[in-house]
């Protein structure tokens, strides 16, 4: 992919350690590399991400985490600079519109190997980048109380904690008229 006519979505992204990596949308390719990378993450990045523990991503849920809606859904990677269906995947950022209203849910997933390095914020402003130009109103997310790196991560773009009847888990929100301009 030639650097200087990048498909819209699609950057490269210098981590703090010097290593690069290719933040694109995901596709049907990413299924198979995507399952390989599950194998990777610690028990504790599934719990935060998915609230719960999970062995395997089967096949048939990589199928559908790499198929979004469009008119619903978006979701973005952070990869190896080499082609779909090959790269390593570390990170995934998605967004779904709550059907009937102006809000979405989202969720971020960043792998041990690269977390700490700025990643994390630089998806979540994609998201609400995203957001915007479908002129929804709020963004908001389930987190793991003790996710304090993403609490925090939150708290730094303007979410506010929202008190939930699940105990263990906060709901962060964000009104898109408040959050810090990305465009």
């Amino acid at each position: 992919m030639k650097r200087d006519r990048l498909p819209p979505w699609h950057e490269y992204k210098r981590l703090l350690d010097g290593r690069e990596v290719l933040i694109r949308p995901i596709r049907p390719e990413d299924a198979e590399p995507l399952r390989a990378g599950f194998s990777l993450l610690r028990p504790d990045e599934i719990r935060q991400r998915f609230l719960y523990a999970i062995k395997e991503l089967t096949p048939e849920a990589a199928a559908r985490l790499t198929r979004p809606d469009p008119e619903q859904e978006f979701a973005l990677v952070a990869a190896e600079p080499q082609p779909p269906g090959e790269a390593l995947i570390g990170a995934v950022a998605r967004i779904a519109i709550t059907p009937g209203t102006r809000d979405a849910e989202f969720a971020i997933l960043v792998s041990h190997f690269i977390s700490g390095m700025g990643l994390g914020r630089h998806l979540m402003l994609r998201l609400v980048r995203w957001a915007r130009r479908r002129q929804l109103l709020r963004l908001y997310g389930d987190v793991l109380e003790h996710n304090t790196a993403m609490l925090g991560l939150a708290h730094s773009l303007g979410f506010q904690r929202e008190t939930s009847d699940s105990p263990g888990l906060a709901r962060i929100t964000l009104d898109l008229a408040l959050a810090p301009d990305v465009e």
